[in-house]
Order: structure tokens, then C-alpha cells, then sequence
């Protein structure tokens, strides 16, 4: 959650050839091309753009015939880096952590470097390839350059091994290609393992086609409430998903190694297994755990809160915003954010202090009293957890139980409704969901739990953020994504929108609604005020015609719905403290329009 400063730094690249032009953009060459966009964090448009080519060409790839093999050499880094080459010597290689075997690459970018170590491969002409690797880090990619006809690419944010794929065809005088990953300028290091181009054999030799991955170990229960029941399980070398099955019948396909399946009966108990899936097929399914549902009405459920809501973040800090109590909220506000919690030396731990000097002598007690007042008015205060600057980690079972105890405690000291997750340095969604999950078992069915992720993490429902959503979707109250600091981005029907439009609201909005969370569980989050945010703000009318659009197919621009979703939560703003500036201008028009959808 921007903190009203203006951020000046680049995104990270995607790096192909531009399939389509976007306007305000700048091209350079260092090694290969890459397209740079100003803005917050991420290659939000040209990513995902980039990305949605990409997917345009997978229908040219027919399945893998007998004699294709991996023409990568050395793709899991047993041999050291040979037959690779790193840029600046930034290459070399671990014995942890890896994907499979004993080793992978490690690379760090430094300076103007970003890391980039490649390798030549043989491949015939007019052929059809599929690249593949396992990756992990901020801002990692994959890309071959060389085709001859179309240049690919794509990339992730995540931080744990996260499968890369996309596909290729040559040209009718290409005979070798450059395959290549790298992370970007300033990042941590990337780690990646287990490449393959796998198609026709190109006479080069290379490593051995994929095998059929081993069965999964490690299958455990991580959560339950009464219709649900959560599943984790490690991973599997060379696996590229996993297949969940209840009482022998499966009933999921998923990527990670988690998997949450709803619509079950209370207070029973299930039966299930897990199997690995690749290109060569399926393993054996895993020993069998048992779930037993909750009893009916314990547990879980997203908290009461209006069917149409507003939700506004109040800041625990001056940075030039109006200064105000809890008390002086406007009353348009539904739900109230207090922001933020902060990291402890506990990994996964969070507390919070009030700044009661920033705030003019606002004392704890009082505090705790204003938020009182407004549950009585009916509304919810709900602690923050992150912002911009948040670095809380919950990457273990420890470090969600330590959230997940941390967040209660702080519920029950200053009464607070529930949680908000506005994580903007990336989350793990098996033990975030794992410590979410932990915390409605510990605060029952009136538990408050909203989101607010960037646009990039809800791009699609492989990221991290959305995994995390649709893990928890039985008591996820909602979604409020931001739509500013973003730049253009993808719409669910795969055109560019640039923010700052009601086509940018709906067309994002849209991925979410297709892409798995219920209607009452999708908020529109935008600035309250030109302060708010670097960019994106949008005037309340804006907001207004896109709430419209999305719940009755009317004041639409370019973009319209396949249907209408009455049941959409809302809408969202940073900040209280924002809109108090502004004479409550945003939620004075918001607040209304939402409470009358």
C-alpha cells in the first residue's frame, strides 16, 4: 500500500521481441532487448503481455513425439557450469537449495548486471521446442533468443522453485538457439535447475528426456474448517503438477504442493491422496491422510460485514495526510485497515505499536476505545499486515504458526476484527494460507480476512497472491487489489488497458471474477486523492462507472463484461487520512454509490 510517496524507480524487463506497440515506451539493447517501463515495481503490462504471446503460440506445439529428446547439456548443473556461460562471472553453482539432483546455479546480479547465463543449443529447423526450468527469486527469467521466427520469454515473481514454460518453433534455417535466464539489476540472487528444450533431436546430444516423476511424500492436513480441508505435501523432483484425490476419485489438478478442497460435509471425516504428474506421466498415488471437517458452524466464514462495502486504510503515521483518530473515520468506511503491523525478530511474527507522538498524543486507551465505538456502529477494524516497506516472511510451518499466533494476540489486545494481507514483497501461498487458515481456527467465523495485492500478483491464478485467495476462498471476506502505481496492464480478455480508465478497473476486475473468487469477494482499490498514490488515481465518477459496469453492465467504456456480478464487494482507498484531506470528496461519492448497488 503506496504511502503517498512518489516512487521513481523501473520496472524489472520482460525480455522478447514486442508483439504489439505500447505507447511511452523507451527500447534499449544490452544483450538482448529489453523493453523498460517507469512505474512502481513491476513489468506489469509487458510481462503479462509478453506472456499472453506467448500462450498465442502454444497452439502450434503438437505433443511430443517418441523420438524427442532434451537438447539442453548439463541442464541440472551436475557438471558445474559447463556448457553454460554467465554473465560478469556471476554464475556459479549450490549443493542447496535445489530442485533436483545435487546441484543447481546460483546467480547473483550486481551493478548494471543482471545475472544472465546461457547456453547454445542444437535444434532443427521448422521444429517445434518446449523450454522449460525450475526457478526461484525476485524477478527471475527464461527466454531463448535465436528462433528465427518468434522470440519467447516469461518470467515469475516467486520465491520458491516455480516452474517456467514456454514454447518455441525455428525457423526454416535455424539450427541452434541461445537459451538463457537471468534475474534483474539490485535483486537478491535467483537460483534455477533442471532446464529442457525438449522437441526433435537437434545433434547435439543432451540430457535425458523427462522420466516419471516419483511419488509424493509427506502428505499432511494443514487446516480444516466445516466445509473444507487443506492439504500441503513435498515436492517432487522433476514434477510439473499434482493430482488430488478424495476417496480414490481425483478431484484437483494444481502446480504448487498445496491444495485446499472445499464443499464438504461437516464433521466428517476424508480420505486423500496425492500423485505427481509430467510429460512422461503420472506416479502412483501417495499414502492416504484423513481429514475430519469441523462441526458446522465452527470456524472460518469471511466475517458479517455489508453484502456492499467500503473499505478504507487509516494510517498510523504522518507523512503530510490529515492526522486523525479512529473516531474521526468518516462513517462511509465499512471496514477500517489500521496500517501497519510490523516484522519482529520472530520469523513470521508481527506486532504493532501506536505512534502516538505522529498522531498528536493519541493514546493507547483511546485507541482502543474508538475502535469500540465503531464496532458498535457496525463497522470492522482489522490490522494491516506489510505495506511498501512490510518484510514479514512466512515461508514454514513455524513461521505461519508465529503469524498466526502473533495476529491473535493483537486481536485480542487492542480487539481488532480480523487481518488485512497487503504483502508487496511477495508471499508464500502454502504457508500463508497454512497461517490464515491457523487463524480462523483460533478466532472463528467472525473473523474479518481482506487482501490487497498489486495488479501484477493477480494477473493470473498461477501467482502467489491469487494461489493464497483461492486456497482460502471459504472464509476470504475480500479482494481489494490496487489499481494505481501499476503502469498498463492485461484485461481477462487479453487486451492492454492502461490505468486510469474504467476499462483498467473492469477489465482487471474481470480476471479475478473468471478466475475463481466469488463476487463479495472482489473490491476495487484506488487512491483517495492525487497524494495518494504515484499514479492511477481516478475521479470518484470513475470509480462509479466501473461499480456500474461490473454489477449492471451499464456506464461501461470500451470494455463490458460477459455478465453482470451484482453481488461485487465494493470498493476500496488508500487512505482515511488521504480522503480527510480532500474535504472526504472520494468516499462522500463512493460510499453512497456503493452502499446502493
Amino acid at each position: 500500500m503506496t504511502t503517498g510517496l512518489v516512487w521513481t524507480n523501473l520496472y524489472p524487463p520482460a525480455v522478447a521481441t514486442v508483439p504489439f506497440p505500447l505507447p511511452h515506451l523507451s527500447l534499449e539493447d544490452p544483450v538482448d532487448r529489453v523493453i523498460r517501463m517507469p512505474g512502481r515495481r513491476w513489468a506489469g503490462a509487458l510481462a503479462a503481455a509478453v506472456t499472453a504471446s506467448v500462450l498465442s503460440l502454444t497452439g502450434l506445439a503438437g505433443q511430443a513425439q517418441a523420438a524427442d529428446i532434451n537438447n539442453v547439456k548439463n541442464g541440472g548443473f551436475e557438471s558445474g557450469l559447463t556448457n553454460w556461460t554467465c554473465s560478469a562471472g556471476s554464475g556459479t553453482t549450490v549443493s542447496s537449495p535445489v530442485h533436483g539432483g545435487s546441484a543447481a546455479l546460483k546467480a547473483t546480479p550486481a551493478g548494471q548486471d543482471y545475472a544472465q547465463c546461457s547456453q547454445s543449443v542444437a535444434v532443427k529447423p521448422n521444429s517445434t521446442y518446449t523450454l522449460s526450468a525450475w526457478v526461484q527469486g525476485s524477478y527471475t527469467y527464461l527466454g531463448v533468443t535465436g528462433t528465427g521466427t518468434t522470440d519467447v520469454s516469461t518470467w515469475t515473481p516467486n520465491t520458491t522453485w516455480t516452474q517456467l514454460t514456454t514454447t518455441f518453433t525455428t525457423g526454416a534455417s535455424t539450427t541452434s538457439v541461445a537459451v538463457w535466464t537471468h534475474g534483474w539489476y539490485g535483486q537478491p540472487a535467483y537460483f534455477a535447475d533442471d532446464f529442457s528444450v525438449f522437441g526433435p533431436d537437434g545433434g547435439g546430444g543432451g540430457d535425458p528426456a523427462p522420466t516419471v516423476p516419483a511419488t509424493p511424500a509427506g502428505l499432511a492436513v494443514s487446516g480444516t474448517t466445516s466445509s473444507s480441508v487443506s492439504l500441503a505435501w513435498n515436492t517432487v523432483s522433476g514434477a510439473t503438477g499434482y493430482n488430488v484425490y478424495q476417496g480414490g476419485s481425483k478431484v484437483q489438478s494444481v502446480t504448487g504442493t498445496s491444495a485446499t478442497v472445499t464443499g464438504l460435509a461437516a464433521s466428517t471425516a476424508y480420505s486423500f491422496q496425492v500423485s505427481a504428474t509430467n510429460a512422461a506421466g503420472e506416479s502412483a498415488k501417495s499414502s492416504a491422510v484423513t481429514g475430519t471437517t469441523a462441526a458446522s458452524g465452527g470456524g472460518g466464514g469471511g466475517g458479517t460485514v455489508p453484502a456492499h462495502a467500503v473499505t478504507g486504510y487509516w494510517q498510523n503515521f504522518n507523512n503530510g495526510a490529515t492526522v486523525q483518530k479512529i473516531s474521526a473515520v468518516q462513517s462511509q468506511y465499512d471496514i477500517i485497515a489500521v496500517a501497519f503491523a510490523d516484522a519482529t525478530s520472530t520469523p513470521g511474527a508481527v506486532s504493532f505499536t501506536l505512534d502516538s507522538a505522529g498522531l498528536g498524543g493519541y493514546t493507547v486507551d483511546q485507541f482502543k476505545a474508538d475502535i469500540k465505538a465503531k464496532q458498535a456502529a457496525g463497522k470492522k477494524v482489522i490490522i494491516s499486515i506489510g505495506g511498501q516497506n512490510g518484510t514479514i516472511s512466512v515461508s514454514d510451518s513455524a513461521s505461519a504458526a508465529n503469524f498466526a499466533n502473533s495476529v491473535y494476540s493483537l486481536m485480542q489486545t487492542y480487539g481488532f476484527d480480523g487481518v488485512d494481507i497487503d504483502l508487496e514483497n511477495g508471499l508464500n501461498a502454502t504457508y500463508m494460507s497454512q497461517a490464515l487458515r491457523s487463524l480462523s481456527a483460533k478466532a472463528g467465523s467472525s473473523l474479518v480476512i481482506t487482501m490487497a495485492p498489486q495488479t501484477i500478483d493477480m494477473q493470473s491464478t498461477s501467482n502467489s497472491y491469487f494461489q493464497t485467495a483461492l486456497n482460502i476462498k471459504d472464509i476470504l471476506t475480500v479482494v481489494n487489489m490496487q489499481y494505481y502505481n501499476s503502469g498498463s496492464m492485461l484485461g481477462c480478455d487479453g487486451k492492454v488497458y492502461s490505468q486510469g480508465s474504467v476499462d483498467f478497473l473492469t477489465a482487471l476486475a474481470c480476471i479475478q471474477l473468471e478466475g475463481g473468487l466469488a463476487p463479495s469477494q472482489v473490491g476495487l482499490g484506488l487512491p483517495a486523492s492525487t497524494s495518494g498514490a504515484g499514479s492511477g488515481y481516478v475521479s470518484p465518477t470513475i470509480v462509479n462507472n466501473a461499480l456500474d459496469c461490473l454489477t449492471k453492465l451499464t456506464n461501461c467504456g470500451s470494455f463490458k463484461p460477459s455478465k453482470a456480478y451484482p453481488g461485487l464487494r465494493g470498493a476500496m482507498t488508500w487512505s482515511t487520512n488521504w480522503d480527510a484531506s480532500a474535504g472526504n470528496a472520494w468516499s462522500n461519492a463512493v460510499g453512497p454509490h456503493v452502499h446502493a448497488l
